[in-house]
């Protein structure tokens, strides 16, 4: 596949299955054998396992949490078989998430992925999502300015 196919497989990923809410498409997107890096691997540097079905689940604990998210495409890059892409994810908390009630805050957070793209499927990725800012904007730890001033008072 040219560079070009390997950015419209990971605009599908986006556009259809995330915004437009059509999870079945995992089954199609996703290669059997994908593996994720995402932070919560980072023991393993050899990254874990993704099937369409995690993805799907996945999605469904996001959208259960923020019902209206959706994931805005500001850029995308492809060289070889990566395909690079920054997005922001915004939605509403207003559904439980990850066993947290529902804030009802918008939030809006920046994303970069990394996608490697084999036989038109996604086999690998590398996810970044700004969670310092998602843990702030909900409330659940201060702004970078309260924490870089009880820093300075420690230190004092």
């Amino acid at each position: 596949m040219n560079e070009e196919q390997n950015k419209l497989v990971v605009k599908r990923f986006i556009d259809e299955m995330w915004n437009q809410r059509k999870l079945q498409l995992a089954d199609e997107l996703f290669a059997a054998d994908c593996v994720t890096h995402q932070l919560r691997t980072v023991d393993s540097a050899a990254g874990t396992p993704r099937t369409a079905e995690s993805v799907k689940r996945e999605a469904i604990a996001w959208l259960t949490g923020f019902p209206d998210l959706e994931f805005v495409l500001e850029q995308m890059i492809a060289a070889g078989d990566r395909v690079v892409s920054q997005c922001t994810m915004r939605g509403t908390h207003t559904g439980v998430w990850m066993g947290v009630a529902p804030t009802g805050t918008k939030v809006s957070v920046p994303m970069i992925t990394i996608h490697r793209i084999a036989g038109a499927k996604i086999a690998e990725d590398w996810v970044l999502v700004g969670s310092l800012m998602l843990f702030q904007q909900l409330g659940f730890i201060p702004e970078t300015q309260a924490i870089f001033a009880g820093a300075q008072d420690v230190r004092r």
